[in-house]
């Protein structure tokens, strides 16, 4: 069984030359960390919870926000490696022209720290990491995917 992550699957068919990620703007680790964040939940929460998909929305509303990111971030933090700690603190430092509505600063900062990392690991091809934090993360602030109706 092959068992290649999905970084290494798109190479296959799309090959391209290797970079360095210190290279790479943080917001634009961020900007595929966003979504590699967006998959690991929607994948848990179609794995949780029923009934039709503005149930699925809601739920995923929960865990996909700068406030909900923030508080994520934050309880890993300890955990990051050196080279982890380098890459969330580059995407939490970037300039950024604009601010998510309903988000404070402080939260979309580290939102956006959370998602580069995020977007540097699955660079990396370490997604596992990926889903070890947010475990770790969601484990430390007793978190569940919910349907939210309860």
């Amino acid at each position: 069984m092959d068992s290649k992550n999905i970084l290494e699957e798109i190479h296959d068919f799309f090959p391209s030359k290797e970079i360095d990620l210190r290279t790479v703007a943080p917001l634009k680790l961020a900007y595929l960390g966003d979504a590699v964040y967006e998959i690991l939940i929607r994948t848990l929460v179609i794995e949780s919870v029923g009934g039709p998909v503005k149930n699925l929305h809601r739920a995923s509303e929960a865990l996909v926000n700068a406030g909900a990111q923030s508080r994520l971030a934050q309880a890993i933090l300890e955990d990051l490696t050196g080279e982890e700690l380098a890459a969330y603190r580059h995407g939490r430092n970037a300039k950024t022209s604009s601010v998510a509505k309903h988000a404070d600063i402080h939260d979309y900062r580290n939102a956006t720290g959370l998602e580069a990392l995020f977007g540097y690991l699955y660079m990396k091809g370490q997604t596992g990491r990926c889903v070890q934090l947010l475990q770790l993360a969601m484990d430390r602030l007793g978190l569940e995917v919910t349907d939210g109706s309860k």
